[in-house]
C-alpha cells in the first residue's frame, strides 16, 4: 500500500488539530511503533503507509473527542488522504466509536498497540530512567493488572487486539515494548525540536 500523503503533510495536519504536546507525542509513538511492526511482520515496503496511519490515527481526538473517528475523514480530506488511509485510521475505534472493522494486518496492529503504547508510556514515565530501555514485560504485566493505573487505557481493547492478531498478551507486550525502544530516542529528539 502506498500513500500520496507525505510525512511532512501528515505532521503538519497533526499539529494543526493537536496543540497538546502529549497528543503529538502519542501520534509519533504510534507512528514509530507501526513502522517497526511493518518491518517485523513482512510489510517493510509499506512502512511509510503504516507510519502515517499511526501518526494520524487520533487526528480528531483532541478537538472533537465526541466525534472521534467520525470527524477524521473530513480532516484527512484536507491532505487528500486516500480511502485506504481513512479506513485504517477509522478502524481503530471499532466497537468503541465506529463500526468500521480492522481488516488488514496493520489495522489489527493499530487497534492492539494504540492503547498499549499509552499504558507503556504511562508506566515508563513513572520510572527513574523514563525510558523503555530498561522496561520489561514483567513490569508491564503488573501495571496491566492494576486497574487504577492509567485507568484510561482500556485493558479490554488491548485484549481484543491481541485476539484479533491471534497472539498471546505476552507476545503483544514484548513486541510493543521492543517497537517503542527502537523509536524512543528519535521521538524525544523530534519532540524537543517541535518545542
Amino acid at each position: 500500500m502506498e500513500t500520496k500523503v507525505t510525512r511532512e503533510q501528515a505532521l503538519q495536519l497533526l499539529q494543526k488539530y493537536n496543540q497538546e504536546p502529549f497528543h503529538v507525542l502519542h501520534g509519533l509513538t504510534v507512528e514509530g511503533t507501526l513502522r517497526w511492526y511493518a518491518q517485523q511482520l513482512g510489510y517493510g515496503a509499506d512502512a511509510d503507509f503504516w507510519g502515517i496511519v499511526g501518526l494520524l490515527h487520533d487526528i480528531d481526538f483532541e478537538k472533537y473527542p465526541q466525534e472521534h473517528c467520525k470527524k477524521a475523514p473530513e480532516l484527512l480530506a484536507e491532505i487528500g488522504a486516500e480511502d485506504a488511509l481513512v479506513h485504517a485510521i477509522c478502524s481503530h475505534g471499532y466497537g468503541l466509536c465506529t463500526d468500521i472493522q480492522p481488516e488488514h494486518q496493520m489495522e489489527k496492529v493499530l487497534f492492539a498497540a494504540d492503547e498499549l503504547t499509552g499504558l507503556i508510556g504511562a508506566a515508563v514515565r513513572m520510572r527513574p530512567s523514563k525510558s523503555t530501555e530498561d522496561f520489561e514485560v514483567s513490569s508491564l504485566k503488573k501495571k496491566f493488572k492494576d486497574k487504577k493505573f492509567a485507568a484510561g487505557c482500556s485493558r479490554e481493547v488491548i485484549r481484543q487486539g491481541a485476539a484479533l492478531l491471534g497472539w498471546e498478551l505476552d507476545e503483544l507486550f514484548e513486541k510493543t515494548i521492543q517497537a517503542m525502544r527502537t523509536c524512543e530516542a528519535q521521538i524525544n529528539a523530534e519532540m524537543a525540536a517541535l518545542g
